[in-house]
């Protein structure tokens, strides 16, 4: 069976599953990679092989393995290298993001940033409060975090409500996409063979740059729309949480954010040139700048204010809660990544590569798009990326002149496009900050989708200047 036909059937059981009969997006995905899996003909498979063998990555025994085994048993073996690949990330980030809400570590970053910026520029503190936040920790739980504090500061200042909810959004929805170790960005550079500190590095400067017009659109829109905070007794939390708790201090709540940040640029930096010179120390970098040894000492960076023995049981909580949590997630981008693994098995990435030579400057654009009609159509931004991570390997394998971090960035982009009624966040912000759902679609969805055309025409932009590959 041809390759696209084979991966217009993956799609057709995934987007059919997830839309039209409601599944869980974990067995949408895993029955599509059956459904993908069961289609391959052998002789694809042979290819496949072949071409692993040819690159040295597989021995013949190897591949005559692969060769024999059943279909189920390969969706198995790419549901497994997912997991692997991303276990120990996911559940470290997850228990980060759990314990910096439960310690206050995050209200503190927040409460710093207001005292810094001031009331009169209090919806920049916001914005780089979100920002910051949304790296390791998710954006709904830190508009959980946020919403009242943006209430309370609109109540004293009587003014610029929208403002302050959409620069709390542009900061966050952003990093949300772009920036690992959030699931979504974090999947999509491992399944790219993207080196996690450049997707940290370039989504974040694509994400500043694309997050600073969501801004200038909430300032024109706070322009444009008059709107009143909602009328609800609700206390200040900048005034509450010194009474009820002791936040910790600013070093401590910022070093799980840093912490990791800075030991993975060491490691991209630093611990090739070192090798030679002080092998001792090109080791100790190459170590700690692990992903996954970052994020695990990043994590029990997040942990130390719940160290005391009176917060001992709280930490237990935050570990047991983060850990529900992130299983769910990894199992669906486990099953996202089986999907993409059996589609790599049927030679879609030569079929691709013929149908799209010679228009290598339309490839970016190309992946944001699938990514926004799946985004917009089944409402996840996650599992859109993960959907659309398969047709941006396969133009990379196919012989794309393109960096794969720029295709990253681009469907991280193309997850902004378009928030309505089917996304559980469109509801999350607008039930939080009072918004209608007029409002919403108003406001926060086009700023979402201005933002993520902007993010894409930066990526090209960066991708013509400094071509990386």
């Amino acid at each position: 069976m041809n390759p696209l036909l084979v991966l217009a059937c993956g799609m057709t059981v995934v987007i059919t599953g997830i839309l039209v009969l409601r599944m869980h997006a974990f067995l949408a995905l895993i029955i599509g990679a059956f459904a993908v899996s069961l289609l391959t003909p052998g002789d694809a498979l042979r290819a496949h092989a072949d071409q692993r063998i040819a690159k040295a990555e597989w021995t013949p025994k190897a591949a005559e393995k692969f060769i024999s085994k059943s279909a189920p048993a390969r969706v198995a073996d790419e549901f497994g290298r997912t997991c692997a690949n991303l276990g120990i990330l996911i559940a470290m980030a997850t228990i980060l993001g759990e314990a910096m809400m439960l310690s206050g570590a995050a209200e503190k970053i927040a409460a710093q940033l207001l005292v810094l910026f001031g009331a009169a520029r209090a919806h920049w503190a916001f914005f780089a409060t979100s920002f910051v936040l949304c790296i390791p920790v998710m954006l709904d739980t830190v508009m959980y975090l946020l919403a009242p504090l943006f209430k309370a500061v609109a109540r004293r200042t009587q003014k610029d409500y929208l403002l302050l909810t959409m620069c709390t959004v542009a900061g966050g929805t952003i990093t949300h996409s772009l920036v690992p170790p959030t699931p979504g960005p974090l999947f999509v550079a491992g399944e790219l063979g993207v080196p996690l500190g450049r997707m940290i590095g370039l989504g974040s400067l694509i994400g500043l740059g694309a997050a600073m017009f969501g801004v200038a659109f909430a300032k024109m829109s706070n322009r444009r729309i008059v709107l009143d905070v909602p009328e609800e007794t609700i206390s200040d939390p900048t005034e509450s949480s010194k009474t009820t708790r002791k936040l910790p201090p600013l070093w401590l709540a910022l070093l799980p954010v840093v912490l990791p940040l800075g030991l993975i640029g060491i490691d991209a930096a630093f611990t090739s040139m070192l090798e030679k010179t002080f092998p001792m120390l090109s080791w100790l970098t190459k170590n700690l700048g692990d992903k996954d040894m970052a994020l695990t000492l990043a994590a029990l960076a997040a942990m130390a204010p719940l160290a005391s023995p009176e917060n001992r049981s709280r930490a237990a909580k935050a570990v047991s809660t983060a850990l529900e949590s992130g299983a769910s997630i990894l199992l669906i981008i486990a099953a996202g990544g089986a999907f993409g693994g059996v589609l790599q098995q049927t030679g879609i990435a030569g079929q691709l590569a013929s149908h799209f030579k010679g228009i290598q400057t339309f490839a970016l654009p190309l992946v944001f798009i699938i990514t926004t009609l799946v985004r917009t159509a089944q409402g996840s931004a996650t599992v859109a990326m993960i959907t659309a991570a398969p047709i941006a390997k396969a133009l990379i394998a196919g012989g794309s002149l393109i960096d794969p971090v720029y295709y990253a960035v681009a469907i991280g982009c193309g997850s902004k496009p378009f928030s309505w009624m089917n996304d559980a966040g469109f509801w999350i912000i607008s039930r939080l900050s009072g918004l209608s759902e007029f409002q919403t679609l108003r406001t926060i969805s086009p700023m979402m989708a201005f933002q993520g055309v902007v993010g894409l025409l930066l990526t090209m932009l960066a991708a013509w200047i400094i071509p990386l590959h």
